[in-house]
């Protein structure tokens, strides 16, 4: 066997492994969110959503929210109740989004009550020597029936010590709520109290972890901000101690963090609790004295909403909150991520379109590289002049592999040829499709932004799944074979921009190039939609400046004339 049949048979080998383990790879690397519309009967409908088994303990979320005295939520963004019992914000809707694409799919809850399926609450107190502060029993009075943007709620409580503490809470239009806890000291002696908050989760979030968008417990110091997972809590409690940052929980779009008064030390807590419940929590490192006759407050903040970019931007910039555009997990890239994110958003105002946006923002981007393209094209024209040349030294010094480099190093010299020139803009646009990627994935802006026809939704794969006649046929294909129209689209534009590329003198080069195409249809299948259109738009754009940079350098259609080796 020939040693190009072997390289070749090595390639079909690997890539064949690659096209069925790659699906796999991706699932554990980059983990994509459950679709929010599945195709059946070729139309696009809301998919079910898995639910969990209630333990017999738990009971149903009407009953428990109906069985204490509440005070209700309004606002622009948000609905739900606060619990008099406990003083407790444990009743949470994001109005603004739904959980799937459909009509009638009903809006995200974000806090649930304590005795319910995924109870998930926020709680405010005091901890002191001597103190009977109110207690998770405490029924509070409030000075209102509803917390508005424009009508803030105090919550009082008495004890038989003396003292009477104040909780007073406002919120924004947004999901920023602010707290003020007040303790007046009416006994006979000094009391010393200090003020803590608390966010208990009973379940982990059902949104997929990655390195890529990291979901769990979350906390920011004024060092650096930690990203935890859910089994690093549940042994040994991590606690930071520090001046400024927060510390809650992020699932994939959301976020819930208590926000201490960044002037002051205080220690915050991550841990799991005696009822297996997930914890944050922070205390001040001081205690508050109080005289008698006296009071004093600590004002805090509590973060319960969607992960928007501008929002936690402004919050971060406007409320002098440490690291807390952190919520946002932008890595390493985000000096990159980040404005792209904010010109595709321009973008979109514009036309109304994230789907358009993309679209124009490939073009703004290639036309930039252009010049670069001009240089590549340059470089391929000078190296398919002197291919005779290098195929000539190549059989001359078959036996002498260390001559044979330099003599071809030695004709690039000559010839003033760059062989790497050809990879810049491809390596230029590695970073710009990573960060478009990261975009897609982490900023909820793009969650269930529409397109075109059955596109419904940028950020997740397309659910025009041709293997099942579009759902006419009701089965779920495997993963590597969930081939939608968009990623065929890929496949075949880039097949025809590899058509329009100057044919490769090694005919190993031109069956890697024949199947490359068809491979990257499968590769990309699981990723976002937009990602997809960005690089179908990104090769057409290739391939119309090919066909004009071929007009200025017609030696690249020419075929190449072999030379016979030198002697």
């Amino acid at each position: 066997m020939k040693d190009d049949q072997k390289n070749f048979l090595l390639f079909a080998v690997i890539a064949g492994l690659l096209l069925f383990a790659w699906p796999y790879a991706m699932h554990w690397f980059f983990p994509q969110q459950p679709a929010a519309t599945q195709m059946v009967n070729g139309k696009q409908v809301a998919k079910a959503l898995p639910t969990a088994d209630a333990p017999a303990a738990l009971r149903d979320r009407a009953v428990v929210l109906a069985e204490s005295p509440r005070v209700a939520i309004e606002t622009p963004s948000l609905k739900g109740s606060i619990n008099l019992k406990g003083a407790r914000i444990d009743d949470l809707v994001l109005v603004k989004y739904d959980e799937t694409t459909a009509k009638n799919s009903p809006p995200i809850h974000l806090l649930s009550p304590n005795g319910t399926q995924g109870a998930y609450f926020a709680e405010f107190g005091w901890s002191g020597a001597g103190v009977q502060a109110p207690n998770a029993n405490t029924v509070w009075q409030a000075s209102g029936t509803r917390l508005t943007p424009t009508t803030p709620v105090t919550l009082t409580a008495r004890t038989a010590t003396g003292q009477t503490f104040c909780i007073y809470l406002a919120v924004d239009q947004d999901y920023m709520f602010t707290i003020r806890q007040t303790v007046a000291n009416l006994g006979q002696a000094p009391v010393s109290v200090t003020p803590y908050a608390s966010v208990s989760r009973a379940e982990r979030s059902k949104d997929a972890g990655q390195w890529a968008a990291r979901v769990g417990p979350i906390a920011a110091t004024a060092d650096e901000a930690h990203y935890l997972g859910w089994a690093d809590v549940e042994g040994t409690p991590k606690e930071f101690r520090t001046k400024g940052g927060w510390a809650g929980f992020t699932d994939h779009y959301w976020l819930t963090t208590l926000i201490p008064d960044q002037r002051l030390g205080v220690t915050f807590g991550q841990r799991q609790n005696p009822s297996k419940a997930y914890q944050a929590d922070y205390q001040l490192d001081q205690p508050l004295v109080i005289a008698p006759g006296k009071q004093t407050s600590y004002s805090s903040r509590f973060f319960a909403g969607a992960k928007e970019v501008k929002l936690l931007d402004s919050y971060q910039e406007k409320l002098g909150i440490t690291r807390f555009s952190y919520a946002i997990d932008w890595g390493w890239f985000g000096v990159i991520e980040q404005p792209i994110f904010y010109y595709l958003d321009m973008l979109f105002r514009l036309v109304g379109n994230f789907g358009v946006a993309i679209i124009l923002l490939t073009v703004i981007v290639r036309g930039l590289l252009f010049p670069i393209a001009h240089k590549q094209f340059e470089s391929m024209a000078r190296m398919r002049v002197i291919q005779p040349k290098m195929k000539a030294l190549q059989e001359r010094y078959k036996d002498d592999k260390q001559r044979q480099q330099q003599e071809i190093m030695k004709l690039y010299k000559e010839e003033k040829v760059n062989p790497l020139a050809g990879c810049l803009p491809i390596l230029l646009q590695i970073p710009i499709m990573f960060a478009l990627y990261k975009v897609l994935l982490l900023t909820i802006e793009m969650r269930h932004q529409p397109f075109v026809l059955w596109i419904r939704d940028l950020s997740a794969p397309d659910s025009a799944t041709i293997i099942n006649l579009f759902g006419y046929l009701h089965f779920t294909p495997p993963s590597f074979l969930a081939i939608g129209v968009i990623p065929v689209l890929l496949g075949v534009s880039m097949y025809f921009q590899m058509k329009f590329n100057p044919a490769p003198m090694d005919e190993i080069q031109k069956q890697v190039f024949a199947i490359m195409p068809w491979m990257l249809m499968f590769l990309m299948a699981p990723f976002a939609v937009g990602l997809q259109v960005y690089w179908i738009t990104s090769n057409v754009i290739t391939i119309l400046q090919q066909q004009w940079l071929y007009s200025r350098h017609p030696v690249l259609k020419q075929p190449v004339k072999k030379e016979s080796p030198a002697k």
